[in-house]
């Protein structure tokens, strides 16, 4: 089955890095083929930036993704640049602590940047909470293939924090997909 995953937020929020992780996860350890693609602007820090990822059965022709399927936003100027436009079948999980505005599509509400500061007490892991939880609610990836790969992409030494984000995620969408 094919999916076309488009991430937005801003330079900082590790967009690009979850984009990667996610495709790991997928090639790595689901044997699914998967190509990533990201764009950034010259603010690197502060300003918009997406990434995207194709994961299918079958080898990808084309490294774009046309028509994403599955949206995950992490800021206002990234809903409004890169997801506002999201309608019909796509499904999005969306940071609420950031982003205000909601789409005309099915989403989910992950209070992410929230959970990574009070919770976890740092703010850098909310994309790895948006990565438990987009895995949780779509099951894009296997949840052992994305806890492996997130081990193979973090500095060592933050992994237990961040295997603690992962599975935060995966809590707050199995209570956001239930209500």
């Amino acid at each position: 089955m094919r999916h076309e995953v488009r991430f937005s937020g801003f330079g900082g929020q590790g967009i690009i890095l979850a984009a990667v992780i996610l495709g790991r996860a997928a090639v790595m350890y689901d044997n699914k083929y998967a190509v990533q693609t990201q764009v950034y602007g010259p603010e690197a820090r502060g300003g918009a930036s997406m990434s995207a990822v194709i994961i299918d059965d079958e080898p990808i022709l084309y490294p774009k993704v046309a028509t994403p399927d599955i949206y995950v936003i992490m800021s206002q100027e990234g809903f409004e640049k890169y997801g506002a436009a999201a309608c019909g079948e796509a499904e999005m999980l969306l940071d609420n602590t950031l982003v205000h505005s909601r789409p005309a599509c099915r989403y989910i509400e992950i209070p992410a940047t929230r959970e990574a500061r009070e919770t976890l007490g740092r703010d850098i892991v909310a994309n790895i909470i948006m990565l438990g939880a987009l895995v949780a609610a779509t099951g894009v990836v296997s949840r052992t293939s994305i806890e492996k790969a997130i081990l193979d992409s973090v500095p060592k030494g933050t992994e237990s924090l961040n295997i603690k984000a992962m599975k935060r995620g995966f809590e707050l969408a199995e209570v956001e997909s239930n209500r």
